[in-house]
């Protein structure tokens, strides 16, 4: 389906809602926001299944001082499955908003330390994330993708000044996202973590996955680099649906095409069967390219206007949700 033939119900979302209708959406950051909060204007049985390798500002700060799994992305995923009503719009505010101070509370989100204060006190951290997400009244579950904290490392070439074709090791989220050199693939330390078990039963249990958008290399593959969780994701009986960045991230995707994005995926997860490919229709340059790339997945292309009408590399929420929704009718 071009986006030159698409019906009306691409433009606008329903309110129709699937009350049966289980989706698992896996990624971190503002991708995985956008997707949630796309997906809960129909979907009331959804998971959030949420990267934990983050290692920056005040995530980064509470996951050295108290050896936690890093909880930004996780409350990201939470405040985007709030409601659109006050409760939910004033607690959304509230678990974004960070302390501007001189001392040592500068910069950390509340919803960071209810979330770590939570853990603490329930001693798991799913428990924890299931009361937080009670608390708020939100309109899904947020899980880990993995049960310990982790740390991505990056094959970068020509990366901080080195020659162009030395090729070196970058470790970290926030460095290997921040990168001046071309990523070439990525895994996980440890390599081999403990999948989040409900996750896993989430997945499983799923009519629908999808992957991205996001950060490419940070927050969309990790979920595929967990032995436990690719294999669950590979093996799902429900239908999987990946979702292409409108545009390359500077630094960790710079010069990507639409394509490359599944290339890059094929690599790191050979084995993984994919049903759906959604694309913006005015960010494709190469069309037939696009085509053989999603073709070769054994894929059918979606083309829709997705993308914020403000030019930037957002996408809008009404035009993403309706996107999904026919989608997965």
């Amino acid at each position: 389906m071009t986006a030159d033939h698409r019906p009306a119900a691409w433009a606008e979302a329903t309110d129709e809602v699937a009350a049966d209708l289980k989706v698992v959406a896996l990624g971190g950051g503002h991708g995985l926001a956008a997707t949630l909060t796309a997906l809960r204007r129909f979907c009331t049985q959804l998971t959030a299944v949420v990267t934990v390798a983050d290692n920056g500002g005040s995530s980064g700060r509470l996951r050295q001082e108290l050896g936690v799994l890093p909880p930004g992305d996780l409350r990201q995923a939470l405040a985007a499955l709030c409601r659109d009503d006050e409760w939910g719009r004033t607690w959304a505010r509230l678990l974004q908003h960070r302390f501007q101070t001189a001392g040592s509370l500068h910069d950390h989100a509340v919803g960071n330390l209810l979330i770590v204060a939570l853990w603490e006190l329930l001693d798991g951290h799913v428990e924890g994330l299931d009361w937080v997400a009670r608390l708020l009244g939100a309109s899904g579950r947020v899980l880990p993708m993995a049960a310990v904290p982790l740390d991505i490392e990056a094959r970068v070439r020509g990366a901080d000044g080195s020659g162009p074709d030395q090729v070196t090791t970058v470790r970290g989220q926030t460095e290997v996202a921040t990168t001046t050199g071309l990523v070439e693939s990525v895994h996980l330390v440890p390599d081999r973590p403990p999948a989040c078990g409900e996750a896993l039963e989430a997945i499983r249990a799923a009519d629908w996955v999808v992957l991205g958008p996001g950060s490419w290399y940070t927050s969309v593959l990790p979920h595929l680099l967990v032995p436990d969780l690719r294999d669950a994701i590979t093996a799902a009986p429900g239908r999987r649906c990946v979702t292409l960045n409108l545009a390359p991230q500077q630094g960790e995707t710079d010069g990507f095409s639409p394509s490359t994005y599944l290339e890059v995926l094929a690599l790191h997860a050979p084995d993984l069967a994919v049903d759906v490919v959604l694309s913006d229709s005015a960010g494709v340059i190469d069309m037939r390219m696009l085509e053989e790339t999603v073709h070769g997945l054994g894929a059918e292309l979606v083309l829709a206007d997705v993308a914020a009408s403000d030019g930037s590399a957002r996408h809008d929420i009404d035009r993403l949700a309706a996107a999904y929704q026919r989608i997965m009718r």
